[in-house]
């Protein structure tokens, strides 16, 4: 029995059926320029006799672009990441954007995307998320004519959207010494991922002692990989302390709500015996009832989104650096020091 289902019909085809070359048959049904309106015409009247579906990547080749936006992130389990890419892909796919995501783990594989991108598929615009991109590999990126946007990253030489990491800190080691604490420890968290953070929250925490007439301890200093578990481990460090501190501040939320827990295992509540800060604005830190300065990821994704769209449209955007702004959380993890 023979195969009933009819041919496909293909772009050649309908070029043919209609009189035209390729390239004129794909112009006319991808609405392009430089087609006189009968040859137009035509062409979509043999497109619809033939129930001929435009294929989106010829229509996006015929366009001059892929339709594709790569997303480049480090992690993929962090709270942080995940709300970023979620408000960027909020924005991307309502623009009928494909959205590649990427997951590279450390330096190594940044640089091996970097020097593979070219070979695989073409994008149109590449948003690396929470971190920075090196010279050589911007450089690239812009020879190949593919835009560049950081989320959630500092101030770079492309357009970026970011907090400001140094005022965060100010914010969250400020409100301790307003509640009169003069004994603040750090827990200071390295990320491999993003150097960026040590480099700008831990300057702050010695600007506020400074300002503020206090000696710096630096034994109340401890410096440990990023996440909880760590801060627990390091908040323990400092209960041993012969002065213990009266305060905390933490890079992190995560980090924070590991101190928290150290604490309350010591038998101590966090406000009213240690007053615990932390950065973020974490989901667990509601939760956790901790006192924190928030940022919105989310809202980072979404302008990042907004701000490629409008270079992909060949529009200049209103601002090529936006700061978004954050604010200090009171909760109960933090209050003025108990008499001693």
């Amino acid at each position: 029995m023979e195969d009933a289902t009819p041919a496909k019909v293909t772009l050649t085809d309908i070029a043919r059926m209609a009189g035209v070359g390729v390239g004129t048959a794909s112009r006319a049904l991808s609405n392009a320029k430089n087609v006189a309106p009968a040859t137009r015409a035509r062409v979509l009247r043999v497109a619809e006799e033939n129930h001929y579906v435009v294929s989106p990547e010829a229509s996006r080749l015929a366009k001059g672009n892929t339709g594709r936006v790569a997303l480049v992130v480090p992690h993929l389990s962090r709270w942080f990441f995940g709300s970023v890419v979620e408000g960027l892909d909020s924005v991307l796919r309502g623009a009928e954007l494909d959205v590649l995501l990427y997951q590279v783990g450390d330096a190594r594989d940044r640089h091996d995307f970097f020097e593979r991108l070219p070979a695989r598929r073409k994008v149109d615009a590449v948003v690396v998320v929470g971190f920075q991109v090196e010279d050589d590999e911007r450089t690239r990126l812009e020879t190949l004519g593919v835009h560049i946007v950081a989320a959630g990253g500092q101030s770079a030489a492309y357009p970026s959207v970011h907090i400001d990491d140094h005022t965060a800190s100010r914010q969250a080691v400020d409100h301790l010494l307003h509640l009169g604490h003069t004994r603040i420890a750090m827990l200071e968290a390295l990320d491999p991922d993003q150097p960026r953070l040590s480099s700008t929250r831990s300057p702050a925490y010695y600007e506020a002692l400074d300002r503020a007439g206090i000696p710096v301890d630096p034994s109340l200093v401890v410096t440990a990989p990023w996440g909880g578990e760590h801060g627990a481990a390091s908040m323990s460090r400092l209960l041993g302390h012969p002065d213990p501190p009266t305060a905390v501040f933490a890079h992190s939320d995560e980090v924070a709500v590991g101190a928290m827990r150290t604490l309350r295992r010591a038998g101590l509540q966090p406000g009213a015996d240690v007053s615990v800060v932390g950065i973020d604005d974490h989901p667990l830190a509601d939760l956790c009832d901790l006192t924190t300065v928030r940022q919105r990821p989310a809202e980072q994704g979404v302008l990042a989104g907004r701000l490629l769209l409008d270079l992909l449209r060949g529009e200049a955007p209103p601002q090529t650096s936006t700061t978004v702004p954050t604010e200090l959380v009171v909760r109960g993890s933090t209050a003025p020091p108990r008499q001693r």
